[in-house]
């Protein structure tokens, strides 16, 4: 690989918030996802509501398939919701354009609530910093490649099979076998901030490396890539840019899922755990 990238330890503190700061001005997030019908998954963007929350944005709104908004509200009360748009109806880039967002998280538990072609619309019509995730990333994986608008704004979180699909879609060659490689290597292909999750998560914008050394084995349970979207929108959100921001979110992440281990042993630990222990981890990090 021609070029190393720079290996940073560096972990960004968050903006000290002003003392009249209302809740419009600390982060507006729009997460994208759910799904209904013979599976329904609402607990993964209640989840990642519920982390942004947590994370410190001020306005959560889930934008899911309509027959599951109440279920999301009950789950997480402090979000809102929007429904997503049938085929055929509204512009999905239009109703996230409604709640003027400071940053738009796609994918968790979305299933096939949308078509390729809203995501296609999205990334296109949409200005604002992205996370996607889960089926968020496979659908960006069934798409013809395409140029992505100022891609530094975009952060891709694939697991190992959402990173083997992406790397054959978007970038040319075998996929290299070091994780840090590979997720160079995408990341340069797509020129969007990548997260490969796993032991030892590798964030790379291409050019600058990190790699996590928090978490543990226990976080390996459904949604905690969810809680970990939710918080990197949310640091957006509050203004740090893409790469920093998901440093800061898998840092904390796994800081958290330690301290929730600590209290509970790696077996029982779940996603709501980890979200419960992030006040610990900020508190650790000095916020």
């Amino acid at each position: 690989m021609s070029l190393e990238p720079v290996v940073t330890r560096e972990i960004a503190a968050l903006p000290v918030r002003p003392t009249d700061a209302h809740k419009g001005q600390v982060g507006r997030v729009a997460i994208i996802g759910g799904c209904s019908g013979a599976q329904t998954m609402a607990g993964a963007p209640a989840l990642a509501a519920r982390a942004a929350l947590r994370s410190g944005a001020g306005l959560v709104q889930a934008i899911v398939p309509g027959d599951i908004q109440q279920t999301v509200i009950m789950l997480e009360p402090c979000v809102t919701t929007r429904a997503l748009p049938l085929v055929g109806g509204s512009s999905l880039a239009a109703i996230v354009a409604e709640f003027e967002p400071d940053v738009v998280a796609v994918g968790p538990g979305l299933g096939g609530s949308i078509l390729a072609d809203h995501l296609r619309e999205l990334i296109e019509q949409c200005d604002k910093p992205m996370v996607i995730d889960a089926d968020g990333l496979n659908m960006l994986a069934r798409m013809d490649r395409f140029a992505i608008p100022n891609p530094a704004r975009i952060t891709l979180t694939p697991h190992p099979g959402e990173m083997k699909r992406l790397f054959d879609r978007w970038c040319p060659g075998p996929m290299p076998a070091a994780r840090a490689d590979a997720a160079v290597t995408l990341a340069r292909s797509t020129g969007c901030v990548t997260v490969l999750k796993g032991a030892g998560t590798v964030v790379t914008d291409g050019r600058r490396l990190y790699v996590n050394e928090t978490g543990n084995a226990g976080m390996a349970t459904a949604g905690a890539g969810d809680v970990l979207t939710g918080m990197i929108a949310a640091f957006v959100g509050q203004r740090l840019e893409p790469l920093e921001a998901a440093i800061l979110g898998v840092y904390l992440h796994g800081l958290a899922g330690d301290f929730a281990a600590q209290d509970l042993g790696q077996l029982s630990l779940t996603a709501v755990d980890i979200i419960d222990a992030l006040p610990d981890a900020f508190a650790e990090h000095g916020h």
